[in-house]
């Protein structure tokens, strides 16, 4: 009775765990398909049209305040132990969500989106570790995929609930999480695994994070406002070289502190290394694609939000499926062929797009069959990525290597709405027809690019197999990061 009501606890906690990820790594997409609708809520009231390069801030945000913050709440994950860290950012998650609701200008609503993303930085990376903490040691590679697959489950699905819930109101995109959150920290309380302290000392360098969040915000925001003020306007160029300057300025930080904010000798991994280029590259091209098959749904087409998100299940469904249907290749081909086969993939989907786009809507010939290359790239890609650095890193870095892997994720999905921004421009019509179509051709390029990435993972696990595991232990990398 006793070990049943443990396998019990085992399985609840799992799903609290895994529902808390959902969440967050929805709400960072699900507001892409509210955007025209927030513009127009706030452009009502202010008496003026919302450009998208102000609105792009709604997203990026988000993520830029995630990418920042992930690696110093693994950090103090691993020092106080995950489960306290996880149970304070839930309901600073929740809270956060509330402000979003109700805030009453986009300023508001802009610092409510930086203050969720400090609760969904504390929750992110302590979650991989309570997750594997809560499975039996023979399902931790099963559970380290089911958590990364959520991911990007919860990215490809974000289109679909937002097109339901702005039926009703964009603020309603935020409402949703308020129930969810109260419910996992009701249920966590209960049956969330106590995890060891792994580390005692300083956190990261602070300091180093607010480089890193002036370094990106500066590059996001001279990309999404040099269309306006053009690319050679001194505004523009005090950006970029702000932008320049705080990531050299990180850097040097990062390498010279006894405490960095990223470890960067865990790049030199070379499977960590290549993944997170690959989660980099991968991620630019997917926020290019979500992002713009909104704007040209609902801007282009003039198709409602519940269209739009209609017309994307496609994609989000199959994620899942091919996720589930991969598992076993991934154990017996490795990380590297499935990167690669779905970076082609991808990369066919939006050259399928750059080809057969129209602005008279035909779904069966444009957005279609870029929806199904798509979702089956992003199931292959995606959390495989993810997997791939995490599974490689030494055991005592999971919860702060899973963060690094993450804040390369968000700080992709700020770059490429930026991006696609700077291409497309601050007003959406049928003029910049030319222009999605260039930012579709630099998501192919991204997508392409990761598929060679995926050889390379491919070629170094097979050198690792070649290695005797006395040759793999004593390099001075491993030995220098089991020492930090």
């Amino acid at each position: 009775m006793t070990s049943s009501v443990w396998i019990s606890n085992q399985r609840v906690a799992s799903i609290v765990i895994l529902l808390a990820v959902f969440m967050t790594n929805l709400d960072l997409w699900i507001v892409n398909v509210a955007l025209p609708a927030i513009g127009s809520s706030f452009a009502s009231s202010a008496g003026g049209a919302a450009t998208l390069s102000s609105l792009s801030w709604v997203l990026n945000a988000y993520a830029i305040a995630l990418a920042a913050l992930l690696v110093v709440a693994g950090r103090r994950g691993d020092r106080i132990g995950q489960r306290p860290v996880f149970l304070a950012g839930v309901p600073l998650f929740t809270l956060a969500s509330l402000a979003c609701a109700v805030a009453p200008d986009l300023g508001t609503l802009v610092a409510a989106r930086a203050l969720q993303a400090v609760g969904a930085a504390a929750q992110l990376p302590t979650s991989l570790a309570l997750l594997l903490a809560s499975v039996p040691a023979e399902h931790r590679t099963r559970a380290t995929r089911n958590w990364a697959a959520v991911g990007g489950l919860a990215a490809a699905a974000g289109p679909v609930a937002g097109g339901l819930l702005v039926q009703v109101d964009w603020r309603w995109v935020f409402v949703i999480n308020v129930p969810i959150g109260i419910a996992t920290v009701a249920a966590g309380l209960r049956v969330l695994p106590s995890t060891a302290r792994r580390e005692e000392g300083r956190l990261p360098d602070l300091a180093g994070a607010v480089l890193i969040t002036l370094a990106i915000a500066a590059l996001s925001g001279a990309l999404v406002q040099a269309p306006d003020w053009g690319w050679l306007d001194a505004r523009s160029l005090t950006l970029f070289a702000l932008a320049l300057a705080g990531a050299a300025a990180f850097v040097r930080r990062s390498l010279r502190h006894r405490h960095p904010l990223f470890e960067l000798p865990l790049l030199r991994l070379p499977q960590f290394g290549a993944a997170s280029a690959g989660t980099f590259a991968f991620g630019i091209a997917f926020a290019i694609m979500l992002l713009s098959n909104v704007l040209w749904c609902q801007e282009i087409w003039h198709w409602s939000a519940l269209r739009t998100g209609v017309a994307m299940v496609p994609g989000p469904a199959l994620v899942p499926v091919v996720t589930v249907l991969t598992a076993r290749a991934a154990q017996r081909l490795g990380h590297g062929p499935l990167v690669t086969a779905g970076g082609l993939l991808f990369a066919a989907a939006m050259l399928w797009r750059t080809c057969f786009a129209s602005l008279d809507a035909d779904y069966w010939l444009d957005l279609l069959p870029s929806q199904v290359l798509g979702g089956v790239g992003v199931g292959l890609t995606l959390g495989t990525l993810v997997a791939a650095g995490v599974s490689s890193l030494p055991g005592h870095r999971a919860a702060t290597g899973s963060a690094l892997v993450n804040s390369v994720r968000q700080m992709s999905a700020t770059v490429g709405v930026a991006l696609l921004v700077a291409v497309v421009g601050t007003h959406v019509g049928p003029a910049q027809r030319p222009d999605f179509r260039a930012a579709w051709v630099v998501a192919a390029a991204l997508s392409l690019a990761t598929a060679v990435i995926g050889v390379r993972i491919t070629r170094g696990a097979r050198t690792r197999e070649a290695a005797t595991p006395a040759q793999t232990s004593a390099t001075p990398l491993t030995e220098g990061a089991a020492g930090q």
